[in-house]
């Protein structure tokens, strides 16, 4: 393994102490092998999809531990996202807006205030999306006002009629990405509101690199930032 022979945190030439760790001749830190082993054994879980529940079974481990890792790649994932559209933003793109909404409150007819409405761009096969603001704090105001069915009623004609779209060749990318990104966030069976924009930017992460590249500039990230 290459974090054996050099530093994960500077790359500096690592030598192996007595007790099982290895310490850095450049910056001095000393590390746990098993620690090490254990965080990409992790992020191999986090890259391939399982959930912290699966995988803190499989090894053994705390689910809040497992759980509190995962949500620290997630946050992780979103710096990548946002160091990557720094360099591409430059380019032509096309975009589109998205509503989500999860599948069990598609029936609800006040559950469109809970609907996640982000954008999507496609930087020339670059996936980003920017989360757009929440309609809840707004929500009891129209059911207040009595005023909730117009509202809906304005919302579908919106989604059908979006002046937002400027899609100007093919959607395949964009859609693409929408499928991926509705057939994983339901493993995940509900997410908490607060916590949307984190798992929206691990699966754009996800869906923009292979495994391979997902894990390594995971691995880059968590123990460099």
């Amino acid at each position: 393994m290459l974090w054996l022979e050099e530093c994960l945190y500077c790359g500096g030439f690592v030598y192996h102490l007595n007790d099982g760790r290895i310490k850095c001749s450049a910056c001095l830190k000393k590390i746990s092998k098993n620690k090490i082993n254990k965080t990409i054994t992790l992020i191999d879980a986090f890259i391939t999809n399982e959930t912290a529940h699966a995988t803190a079974k499989r090894l053994a481990l705390s689910y809040a531990s497992v759980q509190k890792q995962f949500h620290i790649f997630r946050a992780l994932c979103g710096v990548i996202c946002e160091d990557e559209y720094e360099q591409i933003r430059h380019l032509s793109c096309e975009f589109e807006e998205y509503f989500y909404l999860e599948e069990s409150k598609k029936a609800q007819k006040e559950a469109i205030f809970d609907a996640h409405n982000f954008l999507t761009f496609d930087y020339q096969g670059h996936i980003y999306t920017l989360l757009l603001p929440s309609l809840q704090k707004y929500k009891q105001k129209f059911l207040d006002d009595n005023v909730e069915d117009a509202y809906i009623q304005t919302f579908k004609k919106f989604k059908r009629e979006s002046k937002l779209i400027k899609l100007q060749h093919s959607q395949k990318n964009i859609i693409n990405f929408w499928q991926y990104f509705e057939n994983h966030i339901c493993i995940y069976k509900g997410v908490e509101h607060t916590q949307f924009a984190y798992f929206l930017k691990e699966f754009e992460f996800k869906y923009n690199h292979t495994k391979n590249q997902a894990k390594e500039l995971l691995i880059k990230e968590y123990f460099t930032s």
